[in-house]
């Protein structure tokens, strides 16, 4: 198909989200962008979550790492379902009782005001890398099937990009993004559900049949049983939920949608509506994958990795399916990075810069300054993507998860101490801490080879972080003063 046509869609389909943006963020304030106003629909935002919980990484490597790993995502999987349940009846109960707009006030409340802002820099810096590896994947392949053969370089396709996210976000924030990410997941799983139909038409098999010739070729294998591998299933199991109690209970973008919702009770629904529905979702995409592996060999497809899915379907199959991938595609990209820039910008101005306390500032100047952090993330996102281009990596679904292990490691340990113990401590020697225990496990990580001989290190090194976060924050404390016992359980 035309790449002039397929811009045409893109464009097409930015205009529908700009109304929707009007339509939604008509007399936005800044409740409004930062938490909805707290009249966010549950269901709503159950089903757009699992567009930004998915995202571009989702929908382009967890079916091309088939080829590599199987269906080893699942191990993960199940301890999504762990991780989620935990949010639910751990964290939500904690955020809704302190009435919070930053989940990470709750350290304030508890720790002290350094260790508040320990964990809001370490969000920032972790969603900031971890949604621009996103973006930068999807806009990757915008780029190879549409923009190079029309002579576009990729810095201006990101620029672009980032410019149509800011203009929908830009005034109604979390109250418009609710809406956006139901639009944009109902595309993305159409797009799934066409192209895992297409293929088995293609290749004239039914589900049992394809998985039957799956498992021949091993790539349905789900389980490691090799303790010294990175991917041996309880290692698996438990960092996936680990994952989920970080990446969605201690993010501000994940918890700024799930506490917009009114009710305590609707806001826990969400996320078990969400946790099934992910299962099911991610399913479909291994199914997929092993699709994708099982139809290259016949089509004469050598890409591999990242780069199958788009390579067999703008090559392969009809030029309808080309249009629906492509709609499904930015639909996955859309979702994660404009609930990023939305959730950073809140964190900076709430965390960081102390908008909502600062009594100085009328409400007219505390809307400049949210509008001009929103415009410098992205321009952030624009420079990290063009980082990312530099280096190029052949899964980004392995960079996110190792990113995600040493940034979110330490909000694990401070959100932990401040949950099981009732001990305070020096806040002023936090930051400390919470810097090194990444050191120390990016040190113990290139040395472990001499250090642990033939076992390696995988996903657990966010536990492993966590938890050297938590011995340090003890060793520094006190049995805890009068007054801070009532937030920390």
């Amino acid at each position: 198909m035309s790449p002039a046509i397929l811009f045409a869609i893109l464009i097409a389909y930015f205009a529908l989200l700009l109304a929707v943006a009007w339509f939604t963020g008509r007399n936005a304030n800044n409740d409004s962008f930062f938490i909805g106003n707290k009249s966010s629909n549950w269901m709503l935002v159950a089903f757009g979550m699992v567009g930004t919980t998915l995202s571009g990484a989702t929908f382009i490597s967890v079916p091309g790492a088939v080829g590599a790993d199987g269906f080893g995502y699942g191990q993960i999987l199940i301890g999504y379902v762990f991780g989620y349940i935990a949010v639910a009846y751990i964290l939500l109960p904690l955020y809704y009782r302190l009435g919070l707009t930053s989940i990470y006030h709750y350290l304030d409340v508890r720790l002290g005001r350094r260790s508040y802002q320990a964990g809001a820099g370490f969000f920032i810096v972790s969603r900031l890398f971890g949604a621009t590896a996103r973006l930068y994947l999807v806009v990757a392949v915008l780029q190879a099937i549409i923009l190079d053969s029309l002579g576009v370089p990729f810095w201006l396709t990101t620029l672009v990009i980032l410019g149509m996210i800011l203009m929908y976000t830009y005034q109604g924030g979390v109250k418009t993004i609710v809406w956006t990410d139901t639009l944009q997941t109902s595309c993305m799983l159409g797009g799934l559900a066409v192209c895992v139909w297409f293929l088995l038409d293609r290749m004239d098999l039914t589900v049992a049949e394809s998985l039957a010739q799956m498992d021949a070729r091993g790539l349905s294998k789900i389980f490691t049983t090799s303790v010294d591998s990175p991917s041996y299933y309880l290692k698996q199991i438990v960092a996936g939920a680990f994952i989920v109690l970080t990446m969605t209970g201690m993010d501000q973008e994940m918890m700024q949608k799930t506490i917009s919702v009114k009710t305590l009770k609707d806001s826990q629904k969400n996320l078990l509506s969400l946790t099934v529905i992910l299962v099911i979702v991610l399913s479909a995409f291994l199914f997929l994958g092993g699709l994708l592996y099982l139809y290259a060999p016949i089509a004469g497809v050598t890409e591999t990795g990242d780069k199958i899915f788009s390579a067999v379907v703008m090559n392969h199959l009809p030029a309808v399916v080309q249009i629906i991938f492509l709609i499904a595609l930015i639909s996955a990209l859309f979702p994660s990075a404009d609930g990023a820039i939305t959730a950073l910008t809140s964190s900076f101005c709430i965390d960081i810069l102390g908008l909502k306390r600062r009594t100085d500032l009328s409400e007219a100047q505390r809307l400049r300054w949210r509008k001009a952090v929103h415009l410098g993330f992205a321009f952030l996102f624009l420079a990290i993507v063009m980082i990312f281009k530099w280096v190029d990596n052949a899964s980004m679904i392995n960079v996110i998860l190792k990113l995600a292990a040493y940034t979110y490691g330490p909000l694990l340990g401070l959100f932990a101490f401040g949950i099981l113990t009732r001990r305070s401590i020096d806040d002023r020697r936090v930051p400390y801490i919470a810097i090194a225990a990444p050191i120390l496990c990016a040190l113990l990580e290139a040395n472990q080879a001499h250090i642990l001989g033939s076992y390696r290190l995988g996903l657990e090194l966010l536990m492993l972080n966590g938890l050297m976060v938590f011995i340090g924050l003890y060793a520094i404390s006190r049995p805890e003063q009068a007054g801070r016992q009532a937030v920390t359980a």
